[in-house]
């Protein structure tokens, strides 16, 4: 399977400890061997996928959606607090 990233996605990345980035590479295997392992978003969030998961004692949310059946596309990665509406104006904003 061929993972691709945004550059949201990227840019968020870069500012996590390695620790952080051991976590999030488990969490990204875990969404590799069963995509539907994240809870799929209704309305202007159609198609894309939402997989929770803890980095020490914070709650992140990975946004996540298949672009081709061989293709995972991270969208954004963060924590709850503004999420949802970051979300929504990125992906309005690529369109």
């Amino acid at each position: 399977m061929r993972i691709i990233q945004s550059r949201s996605f990227e840019k968020r990345v870069r500012r996590f400890q390695k620790q952080e980035k051991k976590v999030l590479d488990q969490e990204v295997r875990k969404i590799a061997g069963d995509p539907s392992i994240g809870e799929e978003k209704r309305g202007e969030l159609r198609g894309v996928f939402v997989h929770k998961f803890k980095i020490h004692a914070t709650q992140h949310l990975l946004a996540y959606r298949m672009a081709d059946p061989d293709t995972l596309e991270l969208i954004m990665i963060g924590p709850h607090e503004n999420y949802y509406r970051d979300l929504t104006t990125y992906l309005k904003t690529r369109r």
